[in-house]
């Protein structure tokens, strides 16, 4: 009997050895861990539309000879985007002049009869109705020189933007 518990304590004590020594250590892996940014983008399908346009167009009209942006760069204000022809716009501004120079011979003769009837009035040799004819040609030709000198600014305001 004590041979027989002693064997049997000797068992145990080999067994547990051999466990022990059966089981080994598990492989671990290693990851090192470091901050940097990350860029979350996410592709939708879709479609998108401008909420403001902006028209381009030339001040006057005629025939563009040449454009001076690019669609869709940008554009700063007060640049020259269409060069024009100005060939109408330089007849209308020499036209507008012309009208100019005769509606201010016609005041000049309509003042100048105003001064000759004048000096006649007083004599009675023209009636105050020829008189008064005179004074309002007169300034119905002023009022034309008025209005031809307005037409030259206009012409040569369309001609400066060609």
């Amino acid at each position: 009997v004590l041979m027989l518990s002693g064997s049997l304590a000797l068992t145990g004590c080999d067994d547990k050895q051999a466990q022990q020594g059966g089981q080994q250590m598990p492989a671990v892996g290693v990851v090192t861990v470091k901050t940097e940014p990350l860029q979350i983008t996410t592709e939708l399908p879709g479609r998108t539309s401008a909420y403001r346009i902006a028209e381009v167009r030339p001040q006057v009209s005629g025939i563009i000879l040449k454009r001076n942006f690019k669609e869709g760069s940008d554009i700063e204000a007060g640049v020259s985007l269409y060069q024009i022809d100005p060939a109408t716009y330089q007849a209308a501004y020499d036209s507008a002049k012309g009208d100019l120079a005769k509606a201010q011979a016609a005041a000049n003769i309509a003042q100048l009869t105003v001064n000759r009837y004048q000096k006649l009035l007083g004599t009675q040799y023209i009636s105050k109705q020829e008189y008064d004819q005179a004074l309002a040609d007169a300034q119905q030709a002023n009022a034309a020189v008025t209005a031809a000198k307005a037409a030259v600014e206009t012409a040569r305001i369309n001609l400066a933007y060609t």
